[in-house]
């Protein structure tokens, strides 16, 4: 990772920099964040590694420890990297319970998915396609694009619950098979950092209220008159960079979808 394109004074203020600095100068802070960002993009620091200490990077951006620790604020609230006390920061994985727990919505009504356990996959079809404009569109490609597409079935206690179908750019999942997605034992997002170094950090979903056609009713094995929670989510790599689309119809008459708001 490259250092600042200017010296800073140790109190974190940029020198040579008149007091009047235009408006287009992002604190000090934000730039350090930009720059631990780029090296988490670039996977200089993997997925539960450790990252350098506030003393080391403040000596390797040439900054008070004030101001990384500052931006490592940032990211922590942002669920990027985590503290631990005693042992230093660490990027975040999917690999962590409580990470996990950030993108699983779809909640058993009585007791706990811990409890519950992973759902049983069944992947009906993975393979590589050509981007149609809709879901070019939703990962910043081009229509006809390349792109891995899956459908699959999860089942909890024998009962197929929810019918996706996933969308992820070509070029980053190059090789992705069925068996990868059906056999991995952790969740998903954990099998997409740890084969294709991809980690998701945030998501923006939209939900509706749907009816099955014929082909999904039967699938899910209920009629077509069964009412299930249509759930689209792009999710987000380092930067804002798109790196899949997800379509989930979920039927909620024994589990419930739960978003907590802060």
């Amino acid at each position: 990772m490259s250092s600042l394109p200017y010296a800073a004074d140790p109190t974190g203020t940029p020198s040579g920099v008149a007091g009047n600095a235009t408006p287009a100068f992002s604190p000090l802070y934000q730039q350090i964040k930009g720059l631990i960002l780029q090296s988490l993009q670039q996977g200089e620091w993997k997925p539960g590694e450790a990252i350098p200490s506030e003393m080391e990077l403040a000596a390797r951006f040439r900054v008070s420890q004030g101001t990384v620790r500052k931006a490592i604020d940032e990211l922590a609230a942002e669920n990027l990297v985590m503290r631990r006390q005693g042992k230093g920061t660490f990027v975040a994985t999917h690999a962590e319970q409580h990470v996990q727990y950030r993108f699983l919505k779809l909640l058993p009504d009585t007791g706990d998915a811990r409890v519950e356990g992973p759902a049983q996959r069944t992947v009906i079809d993975c393979r590589r396609v050509r981007a149609s404009a809709d879901v070019a569109r939703a990962l910043a490609l081009r229509s006809g694009d390349a792109v891995m597409q899956a459908r699959r079935i999860l089942s909890f206690a024998g009962v197929p619950t929810i019918l996706e179908d996933i969308w992820l750019p070509g070029q980053a999942f190059k090789g992705l098979t069925a068996d990868q997605l059906a056999n991995y034992q952790g969740p998903t997002y954990a099998m997409f950092e740890l084969d294709f170094g991809v980690r998701m950090v945030r998501a923006q979903e939209k939900i509706r209220a749907v009816l099955p056609d014929a082909e999904q009713a039967q699938l899910l094995q209920i009629t077509v008159n069964t009412p299930l929670l249509s759930v689209e989510r792009i999710a987000y790599t380092y930067n804002d960079v798109p790196m899949e689309l997800r379509r989930g119809l979920y039927l909620t008459d024994t589990h419930h979808y739960r978003n907590e708001l802060s």
